[in-house]
């Protein structure tokens, strides 16, 4: 079988270094490239042949079934199972096992909620059909792996250890790390305790290898970025515009801006770097917005500067102020002249005066 006819999604995380974007949104349902993120993930799997999904939830569970349904919309069959008391990533797979009708020796998909990939995932089911193996990992080689758990193969694509953060440089023995998309056999996931919190990564895995069970790698790099992160989250949506990052769910074709529908941009604000306007936002005259997300309802007042920033719903962005890698939380009210920059973030809801931030003795 060269398709996964099953998958399921690990979308109950908390998302809490993003805050503010997910006080009042679950990390999937963050809009990237004009759609929630999870949507580019619903729809690549569809691509690949995915007909059934299973959502494991948590935090927020209720935003998931009112926005996408039964999956009808995207040609899938969605179902929701809400976890009670996290589960961590082995439990929630364990979850949700009775929703799945595959027989024991067919492959599951399971991805997390909140990597952005290029991988080819019908290439990921045939390496783990042509390999036999019990459990097949799309691994992706990382510049700096420190920061990263490492997964080591041998000649054949076989793990043969996972292993922690390297400390050291002579414990960096591969640039090859997990990259959050698995093919499971269907009955694997039945030996994964139920009940209790289970770490997939650091019980499941290492588990399974020293039982003597086979599995393994592919690795493909083509795209890959974990938005755990505000950064990371705009740069991800701003790759999905320009094209960098594959999805067939960005509404509209791939270029330097996004502009939904309903949304209004003076004739002469500019937008570059793959920047989403979305439906309702105000962007008024003479503004510049580069790399940056602008989420519905919201109004940037004239000559705004805003490069690599989110500005959430509703929020206001005053006259001349400068956002240089700023959070803007939802309805938050930024007055005009500040200078906001370096991962600053404002909450939701709060108002910050005129010229009350400055980078600079300019008055």
């Amino acid at each position: 079988m060269t398709e996964a006819k099953e998958a399921i999604l690990l979308v109950g995380g908390k998302g809490t270094r993003l805050r503010p974007l997910t006080v009042h949104t679950p990390k999937p349902m963050v809009p990237a490239a004009g759609v929630p993120f999870l949507t580019h993930q619903l729809a690549r799997a569809r691509a690949a042949g995915v007909e059934h999904i299973v959502l494991a939830t948590s935090y927020l569970a209720e935003v998931f079934e009112p926005y996408f349904g039964d999956g009808s919309s995207l040609g899938l069959h969605i179902e929701y199972v809400t976890e009670q008391e996290p589960l961590g990533t082995g439990g929630a797979i364990r979850n949700v096992a009775p929703k799945l009708s595959s027989g024991p020796d067919e492959p599951v998909l399971i991805f997390n909620g909140d990597i952005l990939t290029g991988l080819d995932i019908r290439a990921l089911v045939t390496s783990h059909t042509v390999s036999g193996a019990d459990v097949s990992l799309h691994l992706t080689r990382v510049e700096d792996p420190r920061a990263f758990g490492l997964v080591p193969t041998d000649a054949t694509g076989r793990v043969t250890a996972f292993l922690e953060k390297p400390q050291t440089p002579e414990e960096i023995v591969t640039d090859q790390i997990n990259a959050g998309a698995y093919i499971f056999r269907r009955s694997v996931i039945d030996t994964i305790p139920s009940g209790r919190p289970v770490s997939v990564e650091r019980e499941t895995f290492p588990g399974l290898l020293a039982s003597g069970a086979h599995l393994q790698g592919m690795v493909d790099s083509t795209y890959w970025l974990d938005l755990g992160t505000p950064a990371a989250f705009v740069r991800g949506s701003a790759d999905l515009v320009l094209g960098r990052a594959p999805s067939p769910a960005v509404p509209g074709r791939c270029g330097d801006r996004l502009v939904l529908p309903t949304a209004s941009v003076a004739p002469d604000a500019k937008l570059t770097g793959g920047t989403v306007v979305g439906a309702g936002a105000v962007i008024g005259a003479g503004a510049r917005v580069d790399g940056s997300t602008v989420l519905e309802n919201a109004t940037v007042e004239p000559n705004a500067v805003i490069t690599d920033s989110l500005v959430g719903a509703g929020a206001v962005i005053g006259a001349r102020t400068v956002l240089a890698g700023a959070v803007i939380g939802d309805g938050a009210r930024v007055g005009a002249d500040n200078e906001l920059r370096d991962g600053i973030r404002i909450w939701c809801g709060s108002t910050l005066p005129d010229a009350s931030v400055r980078f600079s003795s300019d008055q």
